[in-house]
């Protein structure tokens, strides 16, 4: 059935006017749609810290790897993981026979060398006594010597007296033959005269033999002497023999004893002691494994002292500036749940290493320049209660929150609440605005600007600002910003699209929000 024409128009009005409506409606609803936001008025913070987070592990100051230092199969492990131990306490014990033998055949030999310088040392007081008897023998040679020297000097007087004697003869004898041929003297003179010379003659040539008897004696004698002052020397020599002979002894003897200390020092190393006071940390080693010793020697257990623990913890490089020795850290053991120990910065590694390095990196090792960098940080741990010590084992996961910087009395906002962007001209600044960085030079990226956005009745308008220390989650403003101000804070999904001038409106907080949970936090 065809629709009249006056149907059409109707119809057409009609739809005309359901569009206009609609038109309207929309134009009233798009005026009423102003974003919610969220904002927070700017106070005086009575403290602000400035914090750098870290993750690392628990690791002992002292702790050390026992390994084997004799060889042989392991018969006993008295301790097990985990278990406490104090200095000198037995922990692993090796099969001591061969050790014991070895010690027992070193003992022999020792005094069989102690032997030998018994027998040396006798041997040097025989070689004594007989230098003695040489040079008893030596000294009676030499006074026989000079008695037959004195006997020569007699004879050698009876000698010249003699021949004295034997010149008066020959005189006395002459001068009566002169007073025979004269007449004066008789026959029986003469013949008395003649007896005495021959009677000095004869005691002359007696003299003489006993002067050559006494020399001969004196030559006998110097032989004598000098047969006994070569017995002396050799009585000397034998001595200085006897006694390297003893010095060689003792050598070897020393040598010996240093060799039994060390086969008994091996035998007492047969069983290991604790070094330390600790825990026991890993035994690799098993009983009846063959334990050995040398350049590959056998790891036995680890032992960490857990007296002073610290926490190393790796550092990202952009933060590494900010820590300093002495800083005070608050640290979280996974293990130990919520509980905090505090902690001081002792130590910062001046030398960075890759993320992904495992051997500890090094000044010779060429890294990906691309990869992130971290350093070495060591905390340690104080004021631990026996409950948080004993609970502690090294290798646990530990976060440290190392406080870098602390300010009193600050104005700070929320991090959400700052925003970054490009910096566009603008006539005039906001009223207690930072000024904008000066433009770009030509060819040169714009640097952005930091500012928050605050709401001025219904409208937002943005303040540039300069920022301070940066707390967990609230930064410092150092300029740009006074109290009682209201800053927006989110939503960030509405936070990014804010301009200059929007008319915006205050959220609705319901008692008992995430907003009013956060602040009940601060």
């Amino acid at each position: 059935m065809a629709v009249s024409r006056k149907k059409k128009i109707i119809i057409a009005v009609a739809a005309v006017a359901v569009l206009g409506m609609i038109v309207i409606v929309s134009i009233f609803a798009r005026g009423k749609d102003q974003p919610e936001v969220t904002v927070v008025k700017v106070e005086t913070r009575p403290e602000l810290k400035s914090t750098v987070t870290a993750s690392g592990e628990v690791r002992p100051i002292r702790f050390v790897n026992l390994t084997s230092e004799v060889q042989g199969r392991i018969v006993e492990i008295s301790v097990n993981p985990g278990d406490k131990v104090t200095t000198g306490q037995p922990l692993v014990r090796v099969d001591p026979t061969q050790l014991e033998s070895s010690a027992e055949a070193q003992a022999a030999g020792v005094q069989a060398s102690i032997s030998d310088v018994q027998n040396a040392r006798t041997a040097v007081l025989s070689a004594d006594n007989n230098v003695a008897q040489a040079q008893q023998s030596l000294a009676t040679s030499e006074i026989a010597l000079q008695q037959s020297r004195q006997a020569v000097d007699t004879a050698q007087t009876a000698v010249d007296r003699e021949q004295v004697n034997l010149a008066t003869a020959q005189r006395e004898l002459k001068r009566t033959t002169d007073l025979i041929e004269s007449g004066v003297a008789s026959r029986s003179e003469y013949d008395a005269a003649s007896d005495r010379l021959k009677q000095a003659q004869v005691a002359l040539r007696t003299s003489q033999a006993q002067l050559r008897s006494a020399q001969i004696a004196v030559e006998e004698s110097k032989t004598r002497v000098n047969q006994q002052r070569v017995n002396v020397k050799e009585a000397q020599i034998g001595v200085r023999r006897a006694r390297e002979s003893v010095q060689t002894s003792e050598a070897r003897a020393n040598q010996q004893q240093a060799l039994l200390r060390g086969q008994s020092s091996q035998r007492y190393k047969a069983t290991t002691y604790s070094p330390l006071t600790g825990v026991v940390v890993d035994i690799p080693a098993r009983v009846g494994q063959f334990a050995v010793a040398g350049l590959s020697t056998t790891s036995l257990m680890t032992i960490a002292d857990m007296t002073t623990i610290n926490v190393e913890v790796n550092v990202d490089e952009t933060e590494i500036a900010a820590i300093e020795v002495g800083q005070p850290v608050k640290v979280k053991v996974d293990a130990l749940g919520e509980k905090e120990v505090e902690g001081a910065v002792v130590q910062k590694n001046p030398l960075a290493v890759s993320r992904s390095d495992t051997t500890g990196g090094g000044i010779n090792n060429r890294v990906n320049v691309q990869e992130a960098k971290e350093f070495k940080v060591i905390i340690e741990m104080k004021g631990m209660t026996d409950e948080v010590r004993n609970g502690l084992r090294p290798g646990m996961t530990a976060t440290a929150n190392i406080t870098t910087k602390t300010k009193q009395n600050v104005i700070a906002v929320p991090l959400q609440a700052i925003v970054e962007k490009t910096p566009t001209p603008t006539p005039t600044p906001a009223a207690g605005s930072v000024p904008a960085p000066p433009p770009a030079a030509p060819g040169e990226k714009p640097k952005e600007i930091k500012g928050v956005y605050v709401l001025d009745g219904n409208k937002v308008k943005f303040r540039t600002v300069e920022t301070g220390i940066t707390g967990e989650s609230d930064i410092e403003i150092i300029g740009g910003l006074e109290p009682n101000l209201e800053v927006i804070t989110g939503p960030s999904r509405v936070l990014r699209t804010l301009k200059e001038g929007e008319v915006v409106k205050k959220q609705e907080r319901k008692p008992g929000g995430p907003e009013e949970k956060a602040e009940g936090a601060k």
